[in-house]
């Protein structure tokens, strides 16, 4: 569990620095240096060698998913939202935890869907006056199908390590890579190499930051945690980020949010947490 908070404290600071300093570069070349950078920094602890073929193909495969096609969507919506509202539309990844989790399990796990309603309904507190404006419409969407293939990823990756001996920083290069193999054809597609020449010194920094700590060393951390935990508290925990991310945006980057609905919502999604115990696994 202090993985997954450890790594929420930080991934609350890049919204704010995305919206402030990435949107005028392409979101796929924002992703692909970012994965690259992540795939950089496991590749020293990569042991691959007792890893049958088919064993790799699945962690490209899941890394493709939860982290190529969740980035470009991901960064996509930065153009479309304010940071705080990014973080507040992936109000829907407690939900698509569970399910995948009871797709992959073949079986309902009421308790856990409970509890990510209830996060969910604390994050929408903090942002229910969002729902009916038209312009988010299209950055909501964007930020559900990254929340879905973030999911999908999570729960994926425990699956298949509880069935394999190996070791997590072993083999997470192969999963970064497959993130980055993935943003290839949308950024060839959308030319947008090109706007490799643009990016400056404060932009490379940004990326340094983003692709190092937020992408290489924390979601290292995050897939780590959520095999410890069961998956309802894998899911409340994706949503922990949510009010710690939209105090960072009103605090450090100027951006405006009513306080009272983010106290409530947040002491909703704390209450989910404490509910859900997690010294076992889901089953």
């Amino acid at each position: 569990m202090l993985y997954l908070v450890a790594v929420s404290l930080i991934w609350a600071f890049s919204f704010g620095l995305i919206k402030g300093q990435l949107t005028t570069i392409d979101p796929s070349l924002v992703a692909a240096l970012r994965l690259a950078l992540a795939w950089l920094v496991f590749l020293p602890f990569a042991r691959i060698k007792h890893c049958s073929y088919f064993t790799r193909a699945l962690l490209l495969g899941i890394g493709a998913i939860q982290y190529g096609l969740m980035y470009t969507c991901y960064t996509a919506a930065f153009a479309y939202l304010q940071a705080y509202q990014v973080a507040l539309f992936t109000i829907f990844t407690p939900i698509f935890v569970t399910i995948v989790n009871d797709l992959f399990s073949l079986r309902f796990h009421r308790r856990f869907f409970s509890m990510s309603l209830l996060a969910v309904a604390g994050t929408a507190i903090v942002l229910y006056r969002d729902f009916s404006t038209a312009e988010f419409h299209t950055g909501f969407l964007l930020l559900q199908g990254a929340n879905l293939s973030f999911a999908f990823g999570q729960v994926a990756y425990c699956k298949l390590m509880r069935t394999r001996q190996l070791g997590d920083r072993n083999v997470f290069s192969l999963l970064y890579l497959g993130g980055f193999a993935a943003t290839l054809p949308m950024l060839l597609h959308s030319g947008g190499w090109h706007d490799l020449s643009i990016i400056n010194a404060q932009q490379w920094f940004t990326l340094l930051y983003l692709g190092i700590l937020a992408s290489g060393i924390c979601f290292f951390w995050w897939n780590y945690g959520a095999r410890k935990v069961n998956a309802g508290v894998l899911a409340v925990s994706n949503n922990l980020k949510i009010p710690l991310a939209i105090g960072c945006s009103m605090l450090f980057f100027g951006e405006r949010i009513n306080v009272t609905q983010l106290l409530l919502g947040s002491a909703i999604i704390v209450l989910a947490l404490l509910l859900n115990p997690g010294a076992k696994r889901a089953r």
